[in-house]
């Protein structure tokens, strides 16, 4: 079949068992060679092609609402709702989103791009059906990681007691986006290798709805079947809550998926069917990861599954980060490392490795991950939490309340700040200097380099510093200085990159190469700018900030972070609460959400640029 030409799913209705085993090759051999130009979670796609093909046969979408939790795994959903001709643009500027979008289709129902939100939506969206008096379907698919969640397991609490009826897909891949830690993944693990009582209950089930006064029969065996549970089975998690558990299901069994979704719609309260499904099935590369590395990717040589790198003259920020620390925690045990899930994507897992006993994985609970680091700084321990900056939202509460109130001494490496790409909105880390720098006690800071970046990590395990952040991009930072001395830094003070007087650029972090460059350029046409390296953005560098404004000279702040909230913001606030009125300009996203693209076309179009900062400057300037 061309997946090119679908255009909405209802074909599959009438398709044999036969027929949907060759359109699952034909998607998978389709994804795999377009994802090898475009990058894109190619892992769990793989491993839900079957999954998304019998929920589109035996629901009717967009009437019947399928909900992807994070929405990474939705590939063939797009597919099928008529999307297949766009993915050649997929994560690419202006292109096909990788999640779900309501403005692409009517089918996405949800936007989603963080975990264990799909069960809260499908209560809201069930309750909205009843009220309504209508009759669709609610289907919230789940992975067994994002169902550590804590507001995954607060929905399945509502869902029990209210006896909400929706279908809950929960699709056990053993892997969220490393592989799964964990009571519950444990428990997920007994019932998988529990199969013959799962199957029995399946099978009688099937038996009792066949005869005729089957329903009364089913529920008169209900007592026995679910004695016969106690005796069995090592987990009646699901059942005790009050939701239906239909499974394990084979999530490569076009029979098996059929007649446990069946099954279920016949059922008038919640259900889970929880369908064991294979990441990556279908491409051995991918198939045989075990750590996480094929969760979400670039570009890859279709042959070998070899990933295309790009320019790795540095060390990867997130490597360079996590080996400094680790560095520390080897001469002192008092240091740990602790993670929400993202051992692969910090780069954390040779910390992992060579000091077991002093990291954590606590999985996908970002809020549980903040806490606990708290509760570790009460007893004199150093934690270093390595959080992704869009993830770190989720902790709000708990960093304002927790590690701020208390002054405790938590280092924060604030991973993929500033714009990722290829993610789009829900994953741009734009957003955590605006509500970091709300709480009193913390430092924010962010390095322009490698070696800046180990100076920062010195000054927070060398002092008694309080809530620590440090920010720090994708990719890979410049190359490292070999033998360079590594100093602790004087918190709250700014360095000057070039010196003149015609006006002040301000910036931090990567962004700063930028500005030396326009620097050096316009030095030609006569103009001398002053960059200052603000790379401690909370607390500002007051005595700089005064020597700065007394000159009475332009000031203009160009930050990769969103502008209300920001370090332009509160440069703004110190003037006028200083009686100074040097004209200030101030670059960054301004009151909008940034899309996914090409890094370099997005700081673009929100103005980061050596043209259009020249310009700006010449405005200002008169020139």
């Amino acid at each position: 079949m061309d997946i090119s030409k679908i255009k909405n799913p209802s074909f599959l209705k009438g398709m044999s068992n036969s027929e949907l085993e060759q359109l699952s090759a034909d998607i998978r051999k389709f994804l795999i060679e377009t994802c090898s130009i475009t990058g894109g979670h190619i892992g769990a796609n793989l491993g839900v092609v079957e999954l998304t093909l019998s929920l589109h046969k035996h629901f009717n979408s967009p009437t019947d609402k399928i909900i992807w939790d994070v929405g990474h795994q939705a590939y063939i959903h797009k597919i099928l709702t008529g999307r297949g001709h766009e993915f050649d643009s997929l994560r690419q500027y202006k292109g096909l989103c990788g999640f779900p979008k309501m403005n692409e289709s009517i089918h996405d129902v949800w936007e989603a791009g963080h975990s264990s939100t799909s069960l809260s939506a499908a209560v809201g969206m069930a309750k909205a059906r009843d009220i309504l008096g209508e009759t669709n379907h609610v289907v919230p698919v789940i992975g067994d990681g994002a169902l550590t969640g804590g507001m995954a397991l607060e929905a399945l609490n509502h869902i029990g007691h209210d006896r909400t009826d929706l279908t809950i897909i929960l699709n056990d891949n053993e892997m969220s986006i490393a592989p799964n830690v964990g009571a519950m993944h444990n428990m997920f693990g007994r019932i998988r290798t529990n199969q013959s009582y799962n199957r029995f209950k399946f099978d009688a089930e099937s038996f009792f709805n066949r005869l005729p006064g089957g329903d009364k029969l089913r529920d008169s065996a209900d007592k026995i079947k679910d004695s016969l549970k106690y005796l069995v089975v090592d987990g009646i998690f699901f059942e005790e809550l009050g939701i239906k558990y239909i499974g394990p299901v084979d999530g490569h069994n076009f029979k098996e998926l059929d007649e446990a979704i069946i099954a279920s719609k016949k059922i008038n309260k919640p259900v889970l069917i929880h369908v064991v499904t294979k990441k990556g099935k279908g491409y051995k590369p991918a198939e045989v990861d075990k750590i996480g590395t094929w969760h979400g990717l670039g570009p890859y040589k279709l042959e070998t599954g070899e990933v295309i790198k790009g320019n790795t003259d540095g060390p990867a920020w997130s490597a360079l980060m996590s080996d400094e620390v680790l560095s520390y925690a080897k001469k002192d045990k008092h240091i740990v490392a602790i993670t929400p899930a993202m051992p692969v994507g910090s780069k954390l897992t040779k910390f992992q490795q060579e000091l077991p006993e002093q990291f954590f994985d606590v999985g996908i609970a970002e809020q549980h991950a903040v806490t606990m680091a708290a509760g570790l700084a009460t007893q004199g321990m150093k934690p270093y939490v390595a959080i992704y900056s869009t993830f770190m939202q989720r902790a709000y509460d708990q960093l304002l309340h927790d590690v701020d109130r208390q002054n405790l001494n938590v280092l924060f490496g604030i991973d993929r700040a500033g714009l990722v790409g290829a993610d789009g909105e829900t994953h741009q880390g734009v957003f955590d200097i605006g509500f970091l720098s709300q709480f009193p006690n913390f430092t924010v800071m962010m390095p322009k380099n490698g070696h800046e970046a180990k100076e920062m990590v010195k000054t927070a395990f060398e002092n008694d510093h309080g809530p620590m952040a440090i920010r720090y991009p994708r990719g890979n930072a410049p190359k490292l200085q070999e033998n360079a001395e590594i100093n602790s830094l004087t918190i709250g003070t700014w360095t000057k990159e070039r010196v003149g007087e015609d006006l002040t650029l301000i910036s931090y972090g990567p962004t700063l190469e930028l500005l030396t460059e326009v620097a050096d350029d316009l030095l030609k046409e006569g103009i001398n700018i002053n960059v200052i390296n603000a790379r401690f953005i909370k607390p500002m560098d007051f005595d700089m900030l005064h020597e700065i404004c007394k000159t009475n000279k332009p000031v203009m702040t160009i930050e990769e972070s969103m502008l209300t909230g920001g370090l332009g913001s509160q440069i703004a606030t110190f003037m006028k609460d200083n009686d100074y009125h040097n004209i200030l300009r101030r670059i960054g996203i301004d009151n909008e959400y940034i899309e996914h693209g090409d890094v370099n076309l997005l700081l673009e179009d929100i103005g980061i640029s050596q043209s259009n900062i020249k310009s700006q400057i010449k405005i200002l300037l008169n020139k």
